[in-house]
């Protein structure tokens, strides 16, 4: 693995601290005394930054320069930490840290994954994305597990994420501002534009593959939200109880595949790691349907694993498939990352007409279509 990688890695960890909004619910509830309704305006945010700002930033960056981008979040990221550093008394004062939070890593996103191919070795793009991903994940554990080691060792609340979350971006951006790297770009291309972005999606293989991400993220958000709730009211199962410090089984398996998918992604190619990933997803999805209480719980376990490597290889495949539009297709690409908040609603209103076993049919035919993607990338490489 290359040392250029390193700094890299560490961003995308700062990434991986964005998905805090989840955990910042329940514990900005609690600290303003805040309604449902009015807390998870939290999430909305960080959704709402995704779809606003990628585009625009997949332009920026084809000026500027992925590194200086790149830079750009991780400075954004870190003036939204520090200012409950010097006092958290209201609620629209941590709005302000969650927006900020929110707009340093949708930049994190649009520029990390395509840099992460200017820093990597010859055909490990694919291998060091799912790598990143892994260390992402690493970073999102973090926001469940901070405060519950905070009180139970040290007798401090939830706020000690700030100081700590800030130490790690100030490491991040003084490795990445040493980093030297060569972005890769063809000297003959045109500055990108909202119209070339977008006249992007005209291409059959680039809507398709935009589309897949949408459906992967809103699937995932599905699963994660969708499969605890499921066990309690099927089988009476707190999975809280049995997952890493309440992040359940689903998570905790997303974890290990990522791991394993950078491993794997050593000794085969992408399409067709693709493929088998896509395959096990479906089958073990069907497994939530069969009513039996250890078929149900093994399945969430590969459905972890094969949900995993989805987003990095998506992304992977495609931008090697264009390189020369890298910037573009990472801002349609990260743009996609709404589809979480477009399916889970969807299947709340499935499961509240049905079942919660039926409301899973929305993310098996997300995931039903992602399979059939990867077998058309899969023809086209052959």
């Amino acid at each position: 693995m290359s040392k250029k990688t390193i700094p890299i890695f560490l961003a995308f960890l700062v990434m991986g601290f964005g998905d805090a909004v989840g955990p910042f619910v329940g514990l900005a509830k609690n600290e303003f005394n805040l309604s449902n309704s009015v807390a998870f305006i939290i999430p909305f945010l960080g959704f709402l930054m995704f779809g606003l700002l990628s585009v625009p930033m997949g332009i920026f960056q084809d000026r500027k320069g992925k590194k200086f981008t790149l830079e750009l979040g991780l400075i954004f990221a870190l003036i939204g930490l520090t200012i409950p550093i010097f006092g958290l008394n209201s609620f629209p004062r941590f709005l302000l840290t969650v927006l900020l939070l929110g707009i340093g890593a949708t930049i994190l996103q649009v520029a990390g994954n395509p840099i992460m191919r200017d820093v990597s070795e010859e055909g490990k793009y694919s291998r060091n994305l799912s790598l990143g991903q892994f260390v992402k994940a690493i970073g999102s554990l973090s926001g469940p597990i901070i405060p519950v080691i905070a009180a139970r060792y040290f007798n401090k609340d939830w706020r000690v994420m700030f100081p700590i979350y800030s130490f790690f971006i100030l490491i991040t951006i003084i490795s990445v501002a040493t980093l030297k790297v060569e972005e890769k770009k063809d000297d003959n291309q045109k500055p990108a534009t909202l119209k070339t972005c977008l006249s992007l999606l005209k291409n059959r293989y680039v809507l398709f593959m935009v589309l897949g991400i949408f459906l992967y993220v809103g699937a995932e958000v599905s699963i994660s939200s969708g499969i605890p709730v499921h066990l309690k009211s099927r089988f009476g199962i707190d999975i809280e109880k049995l997952g890493l410090l309440g992040t359940g089984l689903f998570f905790t398996a997303l974890v290990i595949g990522r791991f394993l998918g950078g491993v794997i992604l050593n000794w085969i190619k992408a399409e067709n790691f693709f493929f088998i990933t896509s395959l096990v997803s479906v089958l073990s999805l069907l497994g939530l349907f069969t009513g039996i209480k250890t078929v149900v719980i093994i399945s969430v376990l590969f459905i972890g694993l094969g949900f995993a490597n989805i987003f990095p290889l998506i992304f992977s495949i495609t931008i090697e498939r264009l390189p020369e539009k890298t910037n573009e297709l990472s801002g349609l690409m990260i743009t996609a990352i709404v589809g979480g908040a477009i399916l889970p609603p969807l299947m709340g209103f499935v499961s509240d007409l049905t079942s919660t076993t039926f409301g899973f049919i929305i993310p098996l035919l997300a995931i039903l279509y992602i399979l059939w993607l990867s077998i058309e990338n899969k023809k086209s490489e052959a």
